[in-house]
């Protein structure tokens, strides 16, 4: 097929949105995303780049408008990520976040799919100001101290003063620790010539306690006038009670480096989920949307549905926020993550709540898993809460080999959800997906998949 010129403008008809939140069209069968433009839409779209396969365009104009178009959430709207469906009405973001289970489905699958029992999304009681975490990246425009994110497909900052997704305290907060190393003339990190100290900062919130924790990512061990900043937060940001710095040099794609020192204040912040307490360091893993983490683990239980005499693995535990929960029905848990701190933070919170039935350890749940199993542990029951790439390596085999009767998958990725199915279902029957937009005016969706244990020999 003849190379369409960038440039080019042709009128394109919406038919839905991809995994990404971009609108999809063909022009001459060739399938065209369009970022910004809604189902239903008829765009004049102009190409921006033309694939062997695809079209990458943009919307020159709107010929015919959406109902579901709503004024953006957020001016920045097209110019930073995080917010991909700021302008398509909140109903139909739900909508949308059903539809990408049945893309990745469609797209991978797994036996029986058609079949499945795929939930209407559940709705967050607050789509705007729900994220308690933010991880800004610092560099000095025009020059002052900004914080903010890239544009998309750059390294060029777009500065933040406020943002539709973050909790207002944890904005308030950035905006004056970036005030605060601009008086006292603080190096903020630049990457062109990869000089300067502070290149991130972190900052979380609770919604339980009102605790803000603080950490600074730099490009050295030294945090120069550190005194002089500690003093000013102490004075400026009353609640922040913890103050950290994290160690991540050079150009990296990585937010965090490996080594984080206790700066000022305690070394956690205290949440609340389902009436227990938690303590969370600063790399520790927690959903970004309280409110809905506590709706997403009580669906989790209602689909494990464990009883007092079970055994439960939780893998790719994290602080233990999920397990620890559980705990309180099962005969006792196994918990398993790669990040050291995490560990810690989940047996902290295991002694924080009383709960003595829980076994913690450090490593990777493809290599934990299968020893325990050679070791001749037989769980009744798994839940798994892996990254965005899913389950990997020996972790699957191992699972279908032990064939627990309970098993329960969130995932945060419905792509390696589908694709981990295709070899789950092997073992296991979906009983239902039930997704929980845990991250309104994104692309992004969580989901819940109950599986029910085959008999042997069953092949269907």
């Amino acid at each position: 097929m003849e190379q369409i010129p960038a440039g080019t403008r042709f009128p394109l008809t919406i038919k839905r949105l991809d995994i990404n939140g971009a609108g999809i069209g063909y022009y001459k069968r060739k399938i065209t995303f369009v970022p910004g433009a809604l189902p239903g839409e008829v765009v004049v779209a102009e190409v921006t780049q033309d694939h062997d396969r695809y079209i990458d365009a943009r919307v020159h104009r709107i010929r015919k408008q959406s109902p579901d178009r709503i004024t953006p959430v957020d001016p920045l709207y097209g110019r930073v990520g995080g917010i991909e469906l700021g302008a398509l009405a909140y109903p139909a973001q739900l909508r949308f976040k059903t539809d990408v289970i049945h893309q990745a489905l469609e797209r991978y699958r797994p036996r029986r799919y058609e079949h499945y029992d795929v939930r209407p999304t559940i709705a967050a009681p607050q789509p705007l100001h729900y994220r308690n975490k933010a991880q800004f990246q610092v560099r000095v425009i025009d020059g002052h101290v900004r914080a903010g994110l890239y544009a998309p497909g750059s390294h060029d900052l777009v500065p933040l003063s406020d943002f539709a997704t973050q909790m207002p305290i944890v904005s308030a907060t950035i905006n004056q620790l970036c005030q605060i190393m601009e008086d006292l003339g603080t190096p903020i990190y630049d990457e062109e010539h990869n000089s300067g100290i502070v290149k991130t900062l972190a900052v979380r919130a609770s919604v339980a306690t009102g605790e803000v924790q603080v950490t600074f990512i730099t490009n050295s061990h030294k945090l120069p006038g550190k005194n002089q900043i500690l003093a000013r937060i102490a004075q400026d940001l009353p609640a922040v009670v913890s103050v950290n710095q994290n160690f991540n040099p050079g150009r990296t794609t990585l937010v965090w480096g490996p080594e984080t020192t206790l700066l000022a204040g305690e070394p956690y912040i205290t949440e609340q989920l389902n009436g227990m307490d938690f303590l969370l360091s600063p790399q520790a893993f927690l959903q970004l949307n309280p409110a809905q983490t506590t709706r997403l683990y009580q669906e989790a239980l209602t689909a494990l549905n464990l009883a007092p005499h079970e055994t439960l693995v939780d893998a790719y535990c994290g602080a233990g926020t999920l397990g620890l929960g559980m705990a309180q029905t099962a005969a006792s848990v196994r918990g398993m993550d790669t990040i050291p701190a995490a560990i810690d933070d989940a047996r902290t919170n295991a002694d924080r709540n009383g709960i003595t039935n829980v076994d913690y350890e450090v490593g990777k749940a493809e290599d934990l898993f299968p020893k325990w199993l050679a070791d001749g542990f037989r769980p009744d029951a798994v839940i798994v809460d892996p990254p965005r790439t899913g389950l990997e390596g020996n972790f699957i085999p191992a699972l279908l080999k032990a064939r627990p009767r309970k098993f329960v998958y969130i995932s945060c990725n419905p792509s390696t959800l589908a694709r981990d199915l295709t070899k789950l279902t092997r073992t296991y029957e979906v009983e239902y997906i039930q997704s929980i937009d845990m991250f309104p005016q994104t692309a992004r969706c969580e989901a819940i998949t109950g599986f029910k244990l085959k008999q042997r020999g069953t092949t269907r």
